[in-house]
């Protein structure tokens, strides 16, 4: 084997290491919306959101129809919008919320966190600010093991849901898992330095609060 082949070979086991790391660790806990296990809090990562920054776009949107499906059918009671509060499209956690109540979610069962700048830091701040242990977390399928694999890492016992994306092209789907298969390696790095997330919060009651709603 050529030097350049063996260079080559190395690359993309560099690569694709972490990409099959998520695979590995999230198997088993991935689900499709109609087989969902329950858990009384659902987190739901952000991403952009509308032109009119008012509204979520199709990605966006379709996390939240699926995590106010879950709330609807008792799978969930308490939904954490984690996202960008500043983000260069828009307030996710504010449209986030004001989505989830048009569809007819207590706004009460609702909680925003406005720096989950990542999925890891979503994940972390979901375990250290607002306590929580055991959750659904809803995503599209491209981006669904990374998310579980960094939520269970950080003390998290959470299983994913796939999101709806009514609208989503298929070339932006293939543009996003192309985008979160190079993003593992983030991942990887992440959760073997085992960094704070870019904010640290304190503690923070609003999710036992919810819970205790009834």
């Amino acid at each position: 084997m050529t030097r350049l082949a063996v260079v080559g070979v190395v690359g993309v086991l560099l690569v694709s290491g972490p990409w099959l790391w998520t695979k590995i660790a999230a198997h088993g806990h991935v689900h499709g919306e109609a087989d969902a296990p329950s858990a009384d809090v659902v987190i739901v990562l952000g991403t952009e959101v509308a032109a009119d920054r008012r509204r979520p776009a199709d990605r966006l949107a379709g996390r939240l129809e699926t995590a106010a499906a879950l709330v609807r059918d008792g799978r969930a009671r308490v939904v954490l919008v984690s996202g960008d509060g500043g983000g260069a499209s828009g307030d996710e956690p504010t449209v986030m919320t004001s989505y989830l109540v048009e569809l007819g979610v207590d706004p009460g069962r609702v909680v925003a966190d406005p720096f989950g700048l990542d999925t890891y830091d979503s994940c972390a701040r979901a375990r250290e600010v607002y306590g929580v242990t055991r959750a659904l977390i809803v995503t599209q399928s491209y981006h669904l093991s990374r998310a579980v694999t960094l939520c269970r890492g950080l003390g998290v016992d959470v299983d994913g849901v796939a999101a709806r994306c009514a609208g989503c092209p298929a070339a932006l789907l293939a543009e996003k898992a192309v985008r979160d298969y190079f993003a593992s390696g983030k991942a990887a790095w992440d959760a073997a330095s085992g960094r704070p997330p870019a904010v640290r919060s304190p503690v923070d009651p609003a999710v036992r609060d919810a819970l205790a709603l009834g």
